[in-house]
């Protein structure tokens, strides 16, 4: 996919609005994964995700967004070796399955995206390895979101982080700036180095997002044109959180 490469600083009031349009995607992704266990159809999850968004006068953003043709859902539901982009429908979830759901927000005009994975019920003991090192890798990231710092000291906390662990972290997917509209600049790749990218300042907000592979880090896009898999088929996992930089810690705008 394409999207808009500036970079967008937003002010204190602006960043006041993306953090609504945060606590109403940490709602909706609250009562999916209080919904997530076996039997349940991923259609049954994003009309959960749907409805709360709607209860609070927001959108949900993903619907109807660009691609191969218009996404059709609210959520991503992508499970096991569905690294991203899953669309849900009468599929049900199954005992040691792993899903990541990912969802976006748009409300009072701002823009909200964040993403997690979770087992359902009883799960391998290398599954939930892959999904702590994934949301702990996020968090690697975050702490380097201060100003001052580069957009390549984040990707190369995620990538040491997660190959240390003995995982992989796709080369295809990034994390992006997200604001007015869901794809901004700049573009956070999950590897890189040190001290290059762009300088970070107060007021841009990133969307960033480890997805992070078992096996190799090589992916492929199914037939629908939209869920995209591990080359190998291996497991794989996805967290994400909307933040702003500020001028003393990052700012986590989608969290409750």
């Amino acid at each position: 996919m394409s999207w808009d490469r500036n970079v967008v600083v937003k002010s204190k009031t602006e960043l006041s609005l993306m953090r609504e349009a945060g606590k109403v995607n940490a709602q909706a992704l609250k009562a999916v994964g209080e919904a997530i266990k076996p039997g349940v159809s991923t259609q049954e999850l994003d009309t959960i995700a749907e409805e709360i968004i709607r209860k609070h006068g927001g959108e949900p953003v993903f619907k109807g967004y660009p691609g191969p043709y218009p996404y059709p859902a609210a959520i991503t539901a992508s499970i096991n070796e569905e690294l991203v982009h899953g669309i849900p429908g009468k599929r049900t979830l199954q005992n040691g399955e792993i899903i990541s759901i990912d969802c976006g927000t748009l409300l009072g005009g701002f823009v909200a995206d964040s993403a997690f994975t979770m087992g359902v019920g009883e799960i391998s003991p290398l599954a939930a390895r892959l999904i702590d090192v994934t949301e702990k890798a996020l968090y690697e990231g975050i702490r380097k979101m201060r100003s001052g710092n580069h957009t390549g000291d984040i990707a190369a906390a995620i990538q040491k982080y997660v190959e240390g662990q003995g995982f992989q972290v796709t080369r295809e997917y990034t994390g992006h700036g997200v604001g007015r509209h869901m794809h901004e600049g700049p573009q956070v790749p999950n590897y890189g180095l040190p001290g290059r990218g762009m300088v970070l300042r107060p007021g841009i907000t990133i969307a960033l997002e480890p997805m992070v592979l078992v096996g190799t880090s090589q992916t492929r896009v199914l037939p629908d044109r939209w869920t995209v898999v591990s080359a190998d088929g291996s497991l794989t996992a996805h967290f994400e959180h909307t933040i702003a930089v500020t001028e003393d810690e990052p700012w986590i705008l989608t969290t409750l």
